[in-house]
């Protein structure tokens, strides 16, 4: 049946100069761009000034961030938009700039240069991983993203109940930052935590429990989460962002280990970005593959059926879902 529809090239050269939008946002976000308009910087001159920029630079840049909804311009002002004032203005509690460091690093970014390279291969080389013990990217990445990983740890805080729980004890697998078992500790006061990473992330997960005033129950078992002995007798297991860096049957013998070392009735909570079954849906938690297939060997984004065939194979009973506000699911099963 014919259309009116005509062939476009729009979205080949939007995707082919897509590395231009990364940029301008770096840039905008190290000049504090964001922060100056917010702070009432609203044209050229005067964006130039705080942000110690030249007047052409400043005026493209905000032109193409306009262009691309981060910012509005009216009559030759700039103001920003509900996201940007959100998300990347400092003033803000919600600040995401910071994530930038992680997420456009070079470890991470320099796996795409040759990504016709890995699709042939179908994985990166083993040694080029930056999913190991010694990359400083990682206390990068702990640093970077709490502002980010908050209303998730809230969220899945209430799912689980644990306020009324009584005295928990919770084992926070590669807990990098350390929030998820931190807001557990501070909505429960009988709640343990024993947060389980390299030694290096640890030390940023240990700050995070001092400022937020839970230090006291608040401990490190510093190691890599396949060989560290945990111990047992945990009542809840947090697995947040960790099982898609690898394969089925690696995942698989991890939540083995992790149902090891709960109690009987024990539950495990899996965070993860979870597509539909055709795995190209929702956009965000299926283009999340690619992520995977650029920065490790094996990794992947699961669906709902393959975590839960996992979590089964694992030794794990009922598993139940819970899609939070934004990209990711949480997954619950008991052992």
């Amino acid at each position: 049946m014919a259309t009116n529809t005509m062939a476009t090239p729009d979205l080949f050269f939007d995707t082919l100069q897509g590395y231009q939008r990364t940029a301008a946002l770096r840039a905008a976000i190290e000049l504090d761009l964001f922060t100056a308009i917010g702070d009432g910087a609203r044209t050229v001159p005067a964006i130039t000034a705080a942000c110690h920029a030249s007047e052409r630079g400043t005026r493209i840049l905000c032109d193409y961030l306009t262009v691309l909804g981060l910012l509005r311009k009216t009559a030759g002002a700039y103001q920003l938009t509900e996201d940007s004032a959100m998300f990347l203005s400092k003033r803000s509690p919600a600040y995401l700039g910071g994530t930038v460091e992680f997420m456009a690093a070079p470890d991470v970014v320099r796996h795409f240069d040759d990504l016709a390279g890995i699709v042939r291969r179908g994985s990166i080389q083993k040694d080029e991983s930056y999913v190991s013990d010694e990359n400083p990217v990682w206390q990068t990445f702990a640093r970077a993203m709490v502002p980010m990983m908050m209303p998730a740890a809230q969220a899945i805080a209430d799912i689980l109940k644990v306020a009324n729980a009584g005295p928990i004890k919770v084992l926070d697998i590669a807990a990098g930052h350390g929030m998820f078992g931190i807001t557990i500790a501070q909505r429960n006061p009988q709640a343990q935590i024993v947060a389980s990473d390299w030694t290096g992330v640890l030390k940023v997960a240990s700050e995070n429990a001092a400022k937020m005033g839970v230090a006291a129950r608040h401990s490190g078992l510093a190691g890599d989460a396949f060989k560290v002995d945990w111990g047992t007798g945990y009542d809840l297991a947090l697995l947040t962002n960790f099982l898609h860096h690898f394969d089925v049957a690696t995942c698989t013998a991890l939540l083995k280990k992790v149902a090891a070392a709960l109690k009987p009735g024990g539950r495990v909570a899996v965070l993860e970005f979870v597509p539909n079954e055709d795995r190209v849906s929702p956009p965000f938690p299926a283009m999340f593959a690619m992520q995977m297939l650029g920065g490790t060997p094996s990794g992947d984004a699961y669906t709902l059926p393959e975590l839960t065939s996992m979590l089964k194979n694992a030794g794990f009973g009922s598993v139940s879902s819970h899609p939070l506000q934004g990209p990711q699911t949480l997954v619950v099963a008991t052992k």
